[in-house]
């Protein structure tokens, strides 16, 4: 694992599948944004949700609170860029920022991931190598 890891940039590319007819992002799009990145970021320093999730271990979305700042378009080129604000027992709070390739802030996207058991639906401790990681 990467120990070094606490910010994460991951660049997406805006398809014509994530538009409205006008060629601007649709509004639920930027969820997917958002997620790929903190997976990407996760992957980054060796955590496979596919191997939590054989352990019945899954993240939640628990709060997010979004700021769409500017419109982004048809072929624009966006930076995620992903920051670990705090960890605790069974949360991690990303603060998530959208660029675009002219370096404008498109959104901005605080989110509240919780550790869950997948079998009982309830919190649980997250695992040790994302404590020792990120604590």
């Amino acid at each position: 694992m990467d120990n070094s890891v606490k910010e994460f940039n991951w660049q997406v590319r805006v398809y014509y599948e994530d538009t409205d007819a006008g060629g601007v992002v649709y509004h639920a799009r930027y969820l997917a944004f958002y997620e790929r990145a903190r997976t990407e970021m996760l992957r980054q320093i060796g955590i496979s949700q596919d191997q939590l999730l054989k352990q019945n271990i899954a993240f939640v979305v628990k709060h997010m609170d979004i700021n769409y700042i500017s419109a982004a378009r048809l072929d624009d080129l966006l930076t995620v860029k992903c920051e670990i604000v705090s960890v605790k027992k069974a949360s991690i709070m990303f603060k998530q920022t959208l660029i675009n390739q002219d370096n404008k802030m498109v959104g901005q996207a605080n989110v509240l991931i919780a550790c869950v058991n997948m079998l009982k639906m309830k919190p649980i401790a997250l695992p040790e190598m994302i404590t020792m990681e990120f604590m």
